[in-house]
């Protein structure tokens, strides 16, 4: 049987790998790093571990089905994996302060309504009511199938927008998520609240379409879980059930070209000349540069995407001495006086002068060194590299002293318990993944006329496939996972695939 070749080993990339392998394929993964997980990586000194990118799993039944579908046992029985509760906690500018439960949609109207006013609640229910609509209008084309043909038809939003009534004027309905915020919720903190999720995904909420409702649907439907140790042990536990379904992995092995032949890909070629055959070659990577002729030509299975690169991660990791207080959050975001200026900033390619934080302080023994100490993970989005030159040593530790500022409304005496920190950029993120500009994928959405789909997994070069987060469907942990099984369902099916089930 003919090998499959599989350029780079992150999630999505790893996820097809194992269900190929067990479907009889011989797999071999070629990473240019020294290591598996790409994205996924852990920062460790002096006894303090930190995830350094993803720090939560949402949609956990994904990586739940590649453990049953690849070795028929649970995911549990790799890794600790449990829900955050509360799910989030929400600093506002004026001082309100939110705790969100995890996976309680009557929680979370309670919650709500008892912070930010009676009512608030309500339209909040109301609006995740309507979020869960679009679900169910795009989930199987949005995640579960492979990109249409005619992709064209996910450029038509599935969120029901209210048609709003107005004395002498036209009626209107939210066609973003900026819209829904001051239309449809009516406080700026629940506009606040929506805002933060989209931003939190590398989207602009003045541009998002209305489906980005999907984002905080998901997660107070289907719950945020952290995996004890961190977010590396997911990564472990995938690369693992590949070495036991006998994929190969060769690491420190960059490939350079996508060996064609006759319209087809037979194979890659590594820096050192070496060729591998493959009678499929499965692109964990943006695959275009690797190729002579361009995928994206007309008569490719791709949408339009967008031009600018899109945002990328600043990342702050704090060792701080002294033991987390009882009953302090996992997750906190600290929101911005003004989001839309943050935005604003953000998607013109500045630094933003106050941005949206999250902290992150895992209740996990195996970050710490000891219980008199706690490491703290703080993040914001922001411009990638190019448009603003994050390997500036002096305008890293500047933007870390912002956000170390801003955590201070979660952390108490965050300043007074510092004793050092690491800060991660788009530019690290560029060095380690090669995305360009350390641009971070956002999920797939429907609506803006196809704008925010990300290119299909199959492509116009016979035997080649994409899989991972600049693949359909998108970026984050849930939907890596799912370009893996689309990519192994079309290899393996071929042209009778119809999707996950």
């Amino acid at each position: 049987m003919a090998r499959i070749a599989v350029i780079g080993a992150g999630m999505g990339a790893m996820a097809a790998a194992a269900r190929l392998a067990v479907a009889g394929q011989r797999v071999t993964v070629y990473e240019r790093a020294a290591t598996y997980g790409g994205s996924v990586g852990r920062f460790e000194r002096d006894g303090f571990v930190f995830d350094t990118g993803p720090g939560l799993l949402h949609l956990p039944a994904v990586y739940r089905d590649l453990f049953v579908k690849t070795g028929k046992e649970p995911l549990e029985s790799r890794v600790r994996l449990g829900q955050v509760d509360p799910a989030s906690r929400h600093v506002f500018a004026d001082g309100t302060d939110v705790r969100l439960p995890n996976a309680s949609r009557g929680g979370v109207v309670s919650a709500l309504d008892a912070a930010l006013g009676a009512g608030a609640g309500e339209r909040w229910g109301e609006f995740l009511g309507r979020a869960r609509d679009a679900w169910d209008r795009s989930r199987r084309p949005l995640l579960e199938e492979p990109l249409w043909a005619d992709w064209r038809v996910l450029g038509r939003d599935p969120y029901p927008a209210v048609r709003q009534r107005r004395l002498l004027r036209g009626a209107r309905q939210a066609t973003t998520v900026a819209e829904i915020g001051a239309w449809e919720l009516a406080d700026p903190r629940l506009a606040a609240l929506l805002d933060g999720y989209a931003l939190s995904y590398g989207l602009d909420p003045r541009r998002a379409p209305a489906s980005a409702a999907l984002l905080p649907y998901l997660e107070q439907t289907f719950g945020s879980w952290y995996v004890g140790g961190g977010m590396r042990e997911l990564a472990r536990a995938v690369y693992e059930r590949c070495l036991a379904r006998r994929v190969e992995f060769v690491f420190g092995a960059e490939v350079t070209r996508i060996v064609e032949k006759d319209g087809a890909a037979t194979g890659i070629e590594l820096a050192d000349g070496t060729v591998a055959e493959a009678g499929h070659v499965v692109a964990g990577i943006a695959p275009g540069p690797l190729v002579e002729g361009r995928l994206d030509a007309d008569g490719d299975v791709r949408p339009a995407g967008v031009d600018a690169l899109p945002p990328g991660r600043f990342t702050v990791l704090l060792a701080l001495r002294g033991a987390r207080e009882p009953g302090a959050a996992h997750r906190t975001v600290v929101h911005s006086p003004d989001g839309s200026a943050e935005a604003a900033e953000v998607f013109a390619g500045r630094t933003a002068a106050r941005p949206t934080v999250t902290v992150l302080r895992p209740d996990d023994a195996e970050t710490r060194p000891d219980d008199g100490h706690e490491a703290v993970t703080l993040t914001a989005t922001v411009a990638p590299h190019g448009p603003v030159d994050w390997s500036d040593a002096a305008l890293r530790e500047r933007y870390a002293d912002v956000l170390v500022a801003a955590a201070g409304a979660a952390v108490p005496e965050i300043g007074e318990r510092l004793m050092w920190r690491e800060v991660r950029t788009p530019a690290d993120t560029a060095a380690l993944t090669g995305a360009a500009g350390g641009s971070v994928p956002a999920p797939a959405l429907a609506g803006a006329e196809g704008r925010l789909l990300l290119p299909a997994n199959s492509t116009r070069l016979s035997g080649l496939y994409r899989a991972g987060g600049w693949a359909h469907p998108g970026g984050g942990l849930a939907h890596a996972g799912m370009s893996g099984a689309l990519v192994a369902g079309l290899i393996v099916e071929g042209a009778d695939f119809r999707g996950s089930q």
